[in-house]
């Protein structure tokens, strides 16, 4: 019997709803990024909104580039200022600040590589008169 509707996902069909494996759910539930999931008599994992809802929110910092232990940061400032997203968003900020400013350096590092490649490329295209 599939317990899956509006109200309630089962594991496999959560996974496929967000396009990761159950092996992926077991191991945010595992490093505590998402909550334990409920389970029927039948101990059958299901899933509610607020779940999914949590779910998603990982993955997308996941998706931003975060750290496994940024996200897990996250997470228990999440369960720790009781579930109050905007006390999350400071630290979600300062995070992503970061992690932008990483990115723009290494952009600044392969525009660099670009220019030097393309010059040398040129350099060995005018020595060896390659493009006649």
């Amino acid at each position: 019997m599939r317990l899956s509707n509006e109200e309630h996902m089962q594991i496999s069909d959560l996974a496929e709803t967000l396009g990761i494996t159950t092996r992926t759910i077991r191991l945010y539930e595992k490093m505590g990024l998402v909550e334990p999931p409920k389970r029927t008599e039948g101990k059958v994992r299901y899933y509610e909104k607020g779940d999914i809802k949590r779910f998603k929110f990982v993955l997308k910092v996941k998706e931003l580039g975060l750290s496994l232990e940024e996200m897990k940061e996250l997470a228990d400032l999440f369960d720790k200022e009781q579930k109050v997203p905007k006390k999350i968003m400071p630290r979600l900020i300062e995070l992503l600040g970061t992690h932008l400013n990483s990115i723009k350096q290494k952009v600044a590092t392969l525009q660099s590589l670009e220019r030097d490649i393309t010059a040398y490329r040129k350099r060995i295209v005018d020595e060896f008169d390659l493009l006649k």
